[in-house]
């Protein structure tokens, strides 16, 4: 099933339009020639021209020296990379991306790094970020205290490093081509009727069967070790075994209840689902790191991960041919789904028979100082993976989704060519974790048909997370309190939108498929959109828009 894509204003409609409201204000002709920096209980005054010949030599600001042992080398590393970054975007971009919604929650990001918080404070952040893009350069950190309409800027730098982590090149890069397609717009009124409503409940009532697995051996990739895992099978008295049994994959430092909502829904209509949880990249896990007890995460998670999923199937189908246990005859574990969240959705992709490559991977990480992603460092633990390729495909997984998954990195160039089943991939404009861009769009190209990809215009990395995962992001940059994500109810249409698309995804290997069908249409996405959140579905991306893709991520 496809639609016929053929011009850039129809991808506009899928990638979307951020609105734009007109600049106003009078910039200040003072600019910032002083930067005072707080770092714990210290702080330190450091001149603008400090800073460029730290950017010119390499070298930390000598005012610093004496406090950089406050520092780790990656923190210095950091700092130096970050204030010789560029941001590809000229004067009006700027000026239409800070006026946009997703530039209010960029600069109330800011302001959290900033001892002026107040209005004055935002719109003397807005004037210098526009202002700074003007210099010759493009806009930086250095063309932006340039133009800061003060002569003292004060920096709580620790807040600082959380706040630039966050707004990585990759996700102002997706900003921008956004902003540049944005016009192009294309948004039209379905004219079909759709026969019901995919996100409403089933009538089967929920029930839930908690286990613990424990796998004592591993193949060559993983040698002889005991595995603990936790799954939660949510099913119900209408499941049968001529619908898939759907595995969930969660994300980095998350839990398995990561899509309880959505696992709810389709056991509500006759799936079972089993949500695992991941012992080497799962809360606990990052708890035990933070204590220094173990590392955040070992390389070798990107190979367990997809190897819990076969083992976990593996079980399933031992409880399928158990006497008198409630799931007798009811797993139809050779035709199995898989939906993965973020590094989960990586997990995802690799199951489907995506091929991690990691030659490149190895060569960019090594000695990268530019700002990445989570996303994008995330992947760069791979690097330390002894061999350059590896096949983690399960043929029992018969169809994928992959919410924000991570791709740009760790399947190099033609890994992801090697999928062989029907996948969905998900993306949300505004995330700043695993960038729209370059970690879902640029890959989904390289994915074989018959494939979707979803648009959520708005959308953040944690706005299709259940609300009772998303409560310990509170009071942390890139968060509800900042601004910075969309979560809880205030994201309650994203996650409607997404049980009624997964649930339409996994009836295409059931006799129901063709009334599902319309769900996954272009028409259906526009239909469900709401104020808050355009969708936006299609399922090739043509040459000419692809053209435009990779023009910004080359940049």
């Amino acid at each position: 099933m496809g639609i016929n894509w053929g011009s850039l204003k129809t991808v506009a409609g899928f990638l979307g339009a951020i609105v734009l409201t007109q600049f106003g204000g009078n910039a200040s002709a003072i600019a910032a020639d002083t930067v005072i920096v707080r770092l714990g209980l210290f702080t330190e005054s450091i001149s603008l021209t400090e800073l460029q010949k730290a950017v010119k030599t390499g070298e930390l600001p000598e005012s610093l020296q004496p406090y950089t042992k406050e520092l780790s080398e990656q923190q210095r590393r950091f700092f130096l990379g970050a204030l010789g970054m560029n941001i590809p975007m000229n004067i009006v971009t700027v000026d239409k991306l800070v006026n946009s919604r997703i530039g209010t929650t960029i600069l109330n990001d800011f302001a959290t790094a900033l001892a002026r918080k107040d209005k004055a404070g935002v719109q003397a952040l807005r004037a210098g970020l526009v202002l700074g893009s003007a210099a010759p350069q493009g806009l930086s950190i250095l063309s932006f205290i340039a133009a800061y309409p003060s002569k003292r800027l004060e920096i709580d730098l620790s807040q600082a490093f959380l706040v630039a982590g966050s707004l990585n090149t990759a996700f102002w890069r997706t900003q921008q081509f956004m902003l540049a397609i944005a016009p192009q717009l294309d948004s039209k009124t379905p004219q079909i009727a759709f026969p019901f409503d995919p996100s409403q409940p089933g009538n089967a009532q929920v029930k839930i069967l908690n286990l613990s697995l424990n796998d004592q051996k591993r193949d060559a990739y993983g040698g002889l070790r005991q595995r603990q895992i936790p799954v939660d099978i949510y099913w119900s008295t209408a499941a049968t075994p001529d619908k898939p049994v759907i595995l969930l994959s969660h994300g980095f430092a998350s839990v398995r209840t990561d899509l309880r909502y959505l696992a709810e829904h389709l056991a509500s209509h006759g799936y079972v689902v089993a949500a695992l949880e991941h012992p080497g990249s799962n809360q606990a896990n990052t708890d035990l790191a933070f204590q220094g007890k173990t590392r955040v995460m070992k390389p070798q998670e990107f190979l367990d991960r997809p190897q819990d999923i076969s083992f976990v199937l593996d079980e399933l189908e031992k409880l399928n041919q158990t006497a008198n246990h409630p799931l007798q005859g009811k797993l139809a574990t050779n035709k199995a789904m898989i939906i993965g969240y973020s590094f989960g959705g990586g997990t995802a992709l690799a199951l489907a028979g995506a091929e991690l490559q990691l030659e490149h991977l190895k060569q960019r990480c090594k000695k990268n100082l530019t700002v990445l992603s989570l996303g994008e460092d995330m992947q760069c633990i791979a690097q330390e993976l002894p061999e350059n390729s590896y096949q983690l495909r399960d043929a029992r997984i018969k169809q994928a989704i992959a919410f924000d998954p991570t791709t740009s990195l760790i399947f190099g160039e033609t890994g992801l060519t090697k999928i062989q089943v029907p996948t969905l991939v998900l993306t949300g404009s505004a995330d700043k974790t695993t960038p729209a861009l370059t970690e879902q769009i640029v890959g989904f190209d390289k994915i074989p048909s018959p494939k979707w990809l979803v648009g959520i215009v708005g959308g953040t990395h944690l706005s299709v997370k259940d609300p009772s995962t998303t409560l310990d992001q509170i009071g942390q940059p890139n968060t509800p309190i900042s601004g910075g994500e969309v979560v809880g109810e205030q994201a309650a249409d994203v996650r409607k939108y997404v049980k009624a698309i997964a649930l339409a995804f996994a009836a295409q290997m059931t006799p129901e498929a063709k009334n599902y069908a319309v769900f996954l249409t272009s028409d259906y996405a526009q239909f469900a959109s709401t104020a808050a959140f355009p969708f936006r579905l299609i399922t090739e991306i043509p040459p000419d828009a692809m053209a435009v893709v990779k023009e910004f991520v080359d940049k």
